[in-house]
């Protein structure tokens, strides 16, 4: 989906790009009309711009926009076919590897870098757009109509980038800018509605893990479930997993974790004879108070209120 693939763990054989300038050298492009943004068709950058497997690093933003997209992409434990374009989103520091076929080039990238936005509230907000900590296979897939739009948008942007630089320039593009990311966050949304039936075969996946875990006793050997172990396995990337519960279920993966420790621990407390200790061991935490200041919280009893309503 992107034009470069992100990698979960950076390596040590990094390529650092520190500029935009200087990632257009490497292109083997014109420099850019403005230092701090620009846009890149990839049909004019040549295959060998990098060396197969090499690692890169880019110091800024990247919004890659492919007008076509043929092939599967992974969600949770499923595959899905894809025809029409997307956008992909990436955050400055990730290690991605360039593409390995010309068909990876097709498509728009606009990249800009944190500086140009910096003075502005999108520089202070864009944290927000939880879309950059995505994975490519979380990308967001466009309808004809939500392409038409993004189309524009990066049209817009170029027109006003071949304009020469005023006092105006800056404001005008990081407006339209801020316009683009709303719109992905719009078309995101519907991603998740469009998506109903693929995002709970994910939660499916998550109740069972999650079973699994306190069954089998590794709550005992590895301590309560963390939010990047369940992502992990769920092979999502954990902005994405939990911006999908909160928007199915209204909370994020910390939270969905512990309400699951609160079931594992009512069952216990009605069904056996533990003490509130032993349950809170059993349930990975190292200090029972822990466990039972996080039952309070979310039951408004004790454990032992709680137990001692089934006498």
């Amino acid at each position: 989906m992107s034009t470069f693939v992100k990698e979960m763990h950076p390596p040590s054989d990094i390529h650092h790009i520190s500029s935009i300038s200087q990632l257009m050298r490497l292109l083997d492009l014109p420099a850019p009309l403005h230092p701090m943004i620009a846009l890149v068709d990839y049909r004019n950058v040549p295959i060998e711009t990098f060396p197969k497997e090499q690692k890169i690093s880019l110091d800024f933003y990247k919004i890659s926009f492919k007008t076509k997209f043929k092939g599967q992409i992974k969600y949770g434990q499923g595959f899905y076919d894809f025809e029409e374009g997307g956008l992909a989103f990436l955050k400055p520091k990730q290690i991605v590897f360039p593409p390995v076929d010309r068909e990876s080039y097709e498509g728009i990238a606009l990249y800009f870098h944190p500086d140009f936005i910096r003075n502005y509230t999108l520089g202070k907000t864009i944290h927000q757009y939880g879309f950059f900590s995505y994975d490519v296979s979380e990308a967001l897939f466009l309808s004809a109509k939500e392409k038409k739009i993004m189309a524009g948008l990066f049209a817009s942007i170029a027109d006003e980038l071949k304009n020469n630089i005023d006092l105006f320039s800056q404001d005008v593009l990081v407006s339209q800018l801020e316009l683009l990311l709303n719109y992905s966050n719009r078309f995101y949304n519907r991603q998740f509605i469009t998506r109903k039936s693929i995002n709970h075969e994910v939660i499916s996946s998550l109740d069972q893990l999650l079973n699994a875990y306190f069954d089998g006793g590794d709550s005992l050997k590895n301590g309560l479930p963390t939010v990047k172990y369940i992502s992990s396995e769920l092979k999502l990337s954990q902005r994405y997993l939990s911006d999908m519960l909160r928007f199915l279920t209204g909370l994020n993966t910390q939270q969905y974790i512990q309400n699951a420790v609160i079931e594992k621990a009512k069952e216990k407390l009605s069904a056996t004879d533990l003490s509130v200790s032993e349950i809170a061991y059993e349930l990975g935490f190292e200090h029972s108070q822990s466990f039972s200041k996080l039952f309070k919280v979310k039951t408004n009893v004790s454990p032992l209120e709680f137990r001692n309503s089934f006498n």
